[in-house]
């Protein structure tokens, strides 16, 4: 017979082992909340990008070269000293933000500038109360409780789309360049601040580009740039995705990952397909992961993923009594979704250098 003392004891070591090792993990997360903060004011301020432009330096000497109060930058720098991101060197009293650092934490670093992603962290901290009043009573927390939402979105679509147009996304579609170099009809549907369209409209004059959002406050800031510009090619309206009201009107639609957070996101996809010409393509640009739940295990990002959906992607289509999709709906449904939608040839492309989305190529 097994001893009852001796298995207990065993259990309990393994027990106390894994418990162990679990409050480690959670000092590890705290530590990285607070350091994501850290980090996004540091790339708000211009903190990064003032000290890789300085030699090892004192706390008012950058706190000079980045126009800032010398208290919080001393303050911010012991932040950023203990996390490892900068060095300090005691006896002078400087701190140096190595090379190796600032080509993953500054503007100049861009499309790797991470802290770009850090400002995620208090942006959606500014909803917690909210978002937690939904967990009991249900419901969302709308777009215009998000402070910043586009002024961040956009800096994200710079790095993550604008910079990978030529090289990358455009080529997804076999001939699509020639044919934005001869003139075609484009629509971006939820454009956000249009940051792709800009670039394209400017790259091909004989094209001519519509970008659509629901956001004013979005759509103003893009028509402004435009005219900027000067791109007499290029409008920006207003408008609800899913009632285009427009039948064959477009040779290209793309979709930046815009489709999961829709209140009506059957409605939308029903209405680019109606949209969109005989021989038009439809790009949809989403975020790669599975329907299933197990499958996204070891997502690189999936806890990230998730919570971006619980704090914004869903609970913004619920605010609206929308379908609340999730920003994890998965490939399973989408291709569902694009098929009840009337399209007829989907193919699921990928980037060797982007673990976040699927590129859909879609035709009727």
């Amino acid at each position: 017979m097994c001893n009852p003392v001796t298995v207990p004891v065993i259990h309990q070591t393994e027990a106390s082992d894994a418990s162990e090792a679990f409050a480690e993990r959670l000092v590890e997360i705290l530590n990285g909340g607070a350091i994501s903060l850290m980090t996004s004011i540091g790339h708000r301020t211009g903190l990064f990008d003032a000290m890789s432009r300085l030699p090892p330096q004192s706390s008012q000497a950058i706190a000079e070269a980045a126009g800032l109060n010398e208290r919080y930058v001393r303050e911010w720098l012991g932040a950023m000293y203990t996390a490892g991101f900068v060095d300090y060197d005691p006896e002078p009293g400087h701190y140096h933000l190595p090379a190796a650092h600032a080509a993953w934490l500054t503007r100049d670093a861009s499309p790797n500038n991470v802290a770009v992603f850090a400002q995620y962290i208090p942006l959606l901290g500014q909803v917690e109360d909210a978002i937690i009043n939904c967990f009991y009573n249900g419901g969302g927390v709308p777009y215009e409780r998000f402070g910043r939402f586009h002024e961040v979105m956009a800096e994200d679509s710079g790095q993550t789309v604008v910079s990978a147009l030529f090289e990358h996304i455009l080529p997804l579609v076999e001939g699509l360049e020639s044919r934005l170099e001869q003139g075609i009809d484009v629509l971006d549907l939820g454009c956000g601040r249009g940051q792709a369209l800009l670039v394209l409209a400017k790259a091909f004059p004989n094209s001519r580009f519509t970008g659509y959002d629901f956001s004013s406050e979005a759509i103003d800031w893009a028509s402004q740039q435009a005219d900027k510009a000067g791109l007499a090619n290029l409008l920006f309206e207003v408008k609800d995705a899913a009632n285009l009201g427009e039948q064959e009107v477009y040779d290209w639609v793309v979709t930046f990952d815009a489709i999961h957070d829709q209140k009506a996101p059957d409605k939308v996809l029903a209405a680019i397909q109606r949209a969109l010409r005989a021989d038009g393509v439809y790009l949809m640009q989403d975020i790669k992961g599975s329907s299933h739940l197990h499958n996204n295990a070891d997502h690189p990002i999936g806890p990230l993923l998730y919570t971006l959906s619980t704090m914004h992607c869903m609970t913004v289509s619920l605010a609206q009594d929308g379908a609340g999709l999730g920003t994890v709906w998965g490939k399973e449904l989408a291709l569902q979704m694009l098929e009840e939608a009337g399209f007829g040839r989907v193919e699921v492309k990928e980037l060797d250098h982007d673990f976040q989305n699927y590129f859909y190529v879609i035709r009727k």
